[in-house]
């Protein structure tokens, strides 16, 4: 739904050069993962929204990594996930973006798998896998058309206490940046389990830029968030907070509101044999 937009090659040129697309943080998923995955039959539909009340008046800085500019912008990814097996779910992702003044539009794709490992608790830590492919709409909303990320998920918990460790891998496929490494960002999180409809925690993200040559910190992006999150209804989902930047290089203020609703509509496939690799 993307609206036809005439921009200057001379403004876009200059924004181009200047963007950087390794580790970016992803405006359009500002969610931690767990290490449990869906339940095998299960479908879970998510809307992940967050929305720059505060960012910068030029493309190419803060969460807005092609032409247009981060300040009020909302982004907003519409996801479907399938538990497939006992420990493994797919999703699928539409993302689109308002910028300001700009209208609604499309602006890509991604598709992600996502497993567990060792059965709960059979390490000190709960050990995941998580591997993804995002299409970006190029120039508008990034310099890089397809992106590789892989993700290891570690969480940890201590009674009503839970620790969440999201390391991000990115590696540029095709578009901008396609001849480098790596860059590593990471997406953590630190929650108490208050009540079902209430519980309060601590996010974290950022990105550093390639692994083997970071960005300088005052073009690296590094956000905190405090949120609430709970269970509203049966099977409806929330979590809210706004985030704050901590670098020159951040936004600094962002919106982040998300809603997930879950329903079993029957397995695939039949119960694993082991429910878990490695046991």
């Amino acid at each position: 739904m993307a609206c036809l937009r005439l921009i200057p090659i001379g403004f876009l040129a200059v924004l181009l050069s200047s963007a950087c697309a390794e580790g970016q943080v992803d405006p359009w998923e500002f969610e931690v993962l767990p290490y449990a995955t869906e339940q095998r039959g299960t479908i879970e539909l998510e809307s992940n929204n967050a929305i720059v009340a505060n960012g910068h008046s030029r493309g190419g800085n803060g969460t807005a990594v092609g032409a247009f500019r981060s300040q009020r912008m909302w982004y907003n990814a519409d996801e479907l996930t399938y538990g497939v097996t006992d420990r493994i779910e797919a999703a699928g992702y539409v993302t689109f973006a308002q910028p300001a003044g700009h209208g609604f539009w499309w602006a890509g794709n991604k598709v992600h798998l996502r497993g567990m490992l060792f059965k709960h608790a059979r390490l000190p830590v709960d050990l995941g896998w998580y591997t993804a492919l995002e299409w970006h709409k190029t120039p508008q909303f990034d310099n890089a058309d397809l992106i590789l990320e892989l993700k290891p998920i570690i969480e940890r918990d201590w009674g009503s206490l839970s620790l969440v460790v999201n390391p991000v891998f990115e590696k540029v496929l095709l578009g901008n940046g396609h001849d480098q490494g790596f860059a590593f960002g990471y997406r953590n999180g630190l929650y108490f389990k208050w009540t079902e409809w209430l519980s309060p925690g601590l996010e974290f993200y950022g990105g550093v830029g390639l692994i083997d040559d970071n960005d300088p910190l005052n073009r690296q992006q590094h956000y905190i968030l405090p949120v609430i999150q709970g269970e509203l209804l049966e099977g409806l989902e929330y979590s809210v907070g706004p985030g704050f930047g901590l670098t020159r290089g951040s936004d600094h203020v962002i919106i982040k509101f998300n809603l997930a609703m879950e329903k079993f509509v029957g397995a695939i496939f039949g119960p694993s044999t082991k429910p878990h690799w490695f046991e």
